[in-house]
Formats: structure tokens, C-alpha cells, sequence
């Protein structure tokens, strides 16, 4: 999944005029991230722009930090699995071992950033304000020296090409004026990121990240001075190391609370969608959009078909009527006219035993006869978006 940044649909744009930049978008550009978020965050009586931009800069300083995190402990991009972990970056020649303490630290202070995000959001209210933001301006100081260097960049960091398809963007320089309805989209976003640390904590991967690297440098202390006579380890090595990793943080006994919670995220970002939607389809304007409306055009150059608002919903609608239990998840054991109520899996979530729930058994204190899920209305939408739906569901959240 790749649903991680406010900029992770912006790759390779040029740097935008300085005409075109506001005041605050070429304070960022100078001045970074956090410097920015800390004299937001100082002003007396801040307004709308400005608590918004503060909400905004927040959420990215969060996935600031975990950067930062990741260059001072040389972990990789291949930590598929974790969206801020699989981010490329650029590489830090006097890199420490990573810990468990340092993937738990990152997800506890993520999740407070983006707290902090919501709580701008939440002081903003529904107070109407428009502020404009050239993407190039955006950067994270990633090693910590408080300049941009190479590789720092949004689009660096972004790795996402949009070329063709219904993605393909058509603008160069692009200045986007966020508004209103783009708060909500923010505060869906951030309750969407909030699910996922929450359940991430729950099963917290600190412990098992420890075995793993403890148990590998075991292993190959058992090599010697003689090279091994495959490439199997070079080829597969560190991926088995993560699947065990992850598994063995998944046999662990979850903490309720965190699943509950990430319950309670879910379906606070569908709300916030519901509401962004409504608010976006009242805009009579069309000016340098983020997510633009039936009738709109993204400054992003991005082509939406007509109908994908409403198609979205639906995905949505499902997805909420799932999470409430009010439609089951389907699986392959438990014939047609059962599934899995996935409110009752969060509310009283178990140890995972990927073989047990994979034959049915482990999932069974949650299964019940009932109305199953079709993703009908995900078809759909993959249909119209004509094999974009992953990139378009990122894009929309």
C-alpha cells in the first residue's frame, strides 16, 4: 500500500516560479519542515490558512522523523510491508543497527504527529480558508543537517512515476490551493495512517525485530571465512528475516485497545471522506485543485473519469458496512452463506496463526451467517478507472 504522504502522487515536477509561490510555501522551501511547523505553532491566534498548514506540516513531519529514523539506522527500502519504510532515501555510509525500540519509536511518534495533525484540524473546525502550496517546495531534511540536499526532495523521496494512463499529468510547475474541503481529506488521511500504527502497535514488532536480528547474527557467525555455496541467502536472506519478524509479532497476544482503536480510525476516515465529498461537490469554483470535484481539474494534471466520486463512495459504503459487521468478509472454508464479522475481529482480535486462520479454524470464534461482502462496487470502480484502482484509491483515500 502506498497511501503514506500528502506527496506521494508527485514525482520528477520541476521547481515551481517564484511568482507562483505564497509566502508560506517559500518559507518551506527554505526553511524545512520543522522550523516552519514550529513558528505555526507558536502563534497566538492562529488562522485558518495558518492551521491548516499547521495540520499539513505536522502529517509530514511525522513521516519526517521516520526518515530521519531510517538514515541514522541504514534501514533499507525493501520493507514493502511498512509504507514508510519502503521509501527510498539516500544512504548513510555511518548507519547504526536498527532495533525494535527504534520501529516501535517510530510508530509511537508517528501516531502522535498525526494526533497532533487532528488536533490543528479539530481547532480549524469548519472555518473556510484557502492557502496555496507549490509541491517543489516541499522537502524532508532526511540526514539532519537542516539544508536540502540531493535526494531530499518530495518527488525523491515520492518514487512514483505518473506517466500514462489515466495518471498521466499535464502540468508543469504545479501550485495547488488548498481549501476547505481539502481539511477533511487531510483529516481522513491522518484517521486512515492512526488505523494503521494502531494495529501495528498492537501486535508491537519491537521484540520480534530484536530475536530476528539476534538470531541472524548467529547464523552467519556459523559461516566462517567460507562463502556459501548458493545465492540463496543473497537472494532471500533478508526477506524471510521480515516475514519472521512480522509472523512472530503476529503470534503475540494483541492489546485490545489498539485494535479497538484502529476500529474507531477506519471509520472515522470514512466519515471524513463522506464529509470532504460533500464539501467538494459544493465548490462553484475550479482554481489549482488538490482532489477535484465533478467539473473540476486537479492542478496535479490528473484526469478523473466522471462518476469517480460516486463510485469511490460506494467502495467506501462497503467498506464501512464491513467494518461494522454489518456485511461479512468472505472466506474460502466457509461456503456461501457465512463469513467473517470484522467488527467482532476487532473488538477481540487473536494471536494470528497464519496456517490456522488460513484453514479456517482461527477465524472461526468471528464467523456467523449473514450478508457477504461482493466488492462489486470495487469492481466497478477498477473498471472505470481502467487498471489505475490502486493509484486512484491512494490519490482519493
Amino acid at each position: 500500500m502506498r497511501h503514506v504522504l500528502l506527496a506521494a502522487l508527485i514525482a520528477a515536477l520541476p521547481t515551481a516560479t517564484l511568482a507562483e509561490r505564497s509566502p508560506l510555501s517559500t518559507e518551506i522551501a527554505g526553511k524545512g519542515i520543522a522550523a516552519t511547523e514550529a513558528r505555526l505553532a507558536a502563534l497566538p491566534d492562529a488562522g485558518p490558512p495558518d492551521l491548516f498548514a499547521l495540520a499539513g506540516l505536522r502529517f509530514l513531519r511525522g513521516v519526517e522523523r521516520a526518515l530521519q529514523l531510517r538514515w541514522q539506522t541504514g534501514v533499507r527500502s525493501d520493507w514493502s510491508e511498512l509504507p514508510i519504510l519502503r521509501l527510498p532515501i539516500p544512504e548513510n555510509p555511518a548507519a547504526r543497527a536498527f532495533t525494535g525500540a527504534d520501529l516501535t519509536g517510530l510508530l509511537t511518534g508517528l501516531e502522535s504527529d498525526l494526533d497532533g495533525a487532528r488536533a490543528a484540524l479539530d481547532q480549524l473546525g469548519t472555518r473556510d480558508f484557502v492557502l496555496e502550496i507549490a509541491m517543489a517546495d516541499l522537502w524532508f531534511d532526511i540526514n539532519m543537517n537542516g539544508a536540502r540536499d540531493e535526494g531530499e526532495g518530495v518527488a525523491d523521496v515520492a518514487g512514483l512515476t505518473l506517466g500514462g494512463g489515466q495518471f498521466g499529468v499535464a502540468v508543469s510547475d504545479p501550485v495547488v490551493r488548498f481549501d476547505t474541503a481539502d481539511a477533511a481529506w487531510l483529516s481522513a488521511y491522518t484517521h486512515f495512517l492512526s488505523g494503521f500504527t494502531n494495529v501495528a502497535l498492537a501486535y508491537d514488532p519491537g521484540p520480534a525485530v530484536d530475536r530476528v536480528a539476534a538470531a541472524s547474527k548467529q547464523i552467519y557467525a556459523l559461516w566462517g571465512d567460507t562463502p556459501p555455496d548458493n545465492a540463496m541467502d543473497m537472494m532471500f536472506g533478508r526477506q524471510v528475516d521480515r516475514v519472521t519478524t512480522i509472523l512472530q509479532a503476529l503470534a503475540q497476544e494483541p492489546d485490545k485497545a489498539r485494535t479497538q482503536a484502529a476500529h474507531d480510525h477506519l471509520l472515522a476516515m470514512i466519515t471524513e471522506n463522506r464529509r470532504f465529498w460533500n464539501l467538494a461537490d459544493a465548490e462553484t469554483d475550479n482554481d489549482h485543485e488538490w482532489v477535484p470535484a465533478e467539473g473540476q481539474t486537479s492542478a496535479l494534471g490528473l484526469m478523473m473519469p466522471p462518476g469517480t466520486a460516486a463510485h469511490w463512495q460506494a467502495v467506501l459504503a462497503e467498506a464501512e458496512a464491513a467494518l461494522k459487521g454489518q456485511m461479512l468478509v468472505p472466506h474460502w472454508r466457509y461456503g456461501a452463506e457465512a463469513g467473517i464479522n470484522l467488527a467482532k475481529l476487532f473488538a477481540d482480535p487473536p494471536r494470528v496463526d497464519l496456517v490456522a486462520l488460513i484453514q479456517g479454524e482461527g477465524f472461526l470464534p468471528y464467523a456467523e451467517k449473514g450478508p457477504r461482502l461482493s466488492l462489486a462496487s470495487w469492481s466497478e470502480f477498477e473498471r472505470l478507472v481502467q487498471g489505475d484502482a490502486m493509484l486512484f484509491a491512494v490519490f482519493l483515500n
